[in-house]
């Protein structure tokens, strides 16, 4: 966590600059309202698309993501665009069942290999306690009912 303390403040610069190409692929800015003390925060996350919706996953240490708990209104940098949107976060199982995680794992090799979760040529699972070990350790953030800012 040490680390992010320098390299957020760079990523963020980045993104909101005339460079922002060079990570803007798979990482964006989300913006959003702290619940108790009412400060807004923006911190640098990675994000796949699902149709119109933006799924990101966060390791269940990190505290931004409780936020979104129940559903919030937030604000995303995504591609050089500004866009409002309702994240919410799905935990646990929920985060297999409604949020998307399986998604993400489908649309990113990389996460795959990171978390050692095998799918087959149909994208399902090869073990299923490999999903769940995951969904226990993370959080997935759907952010959908997005609009140009």
């Amino acid at each position: 966590m040490r680390w992010q303390k320098l390299y957020n403040p760079i990523v963020i610069w980045l993104l909101r600059s005339s460079l922002h190409g060079l990570m803007d692929n798979s990482t964006m800015l989300i913006t959003f309202t702290g619940r108790k003390s009412g400060k807004t925060y923006t911190t640098p996350v990675n994000f796949v698309w699902d149709d119109h919706t933006l799924l990101v996953v966060s390791p269940r240490d990190r505290l931004w993501w409780r936020n979104l708990r129940g559903g919030a209104t937030v604000t995303v940098y995504v591609r050089g665009q500004s866009m409002k949107g309702i994240g919410r976060a799905f935990e646990g199982e929920e985060a297999l069942k409604e949020g998307g995680l399986l998604t993400v794992l489908r649309k990113m090799l990389a996460y795959r290999r990171y978390w050692g979760v095998q799918l087959d040529e149909n994208g399902e699972p090869g073990d299923i306690q490999d999903l769940l070990r995951v969904a226990r350790t993370n959080t997935l953030v759907r952010i959908g009912d997005l609009t140009a800012v």
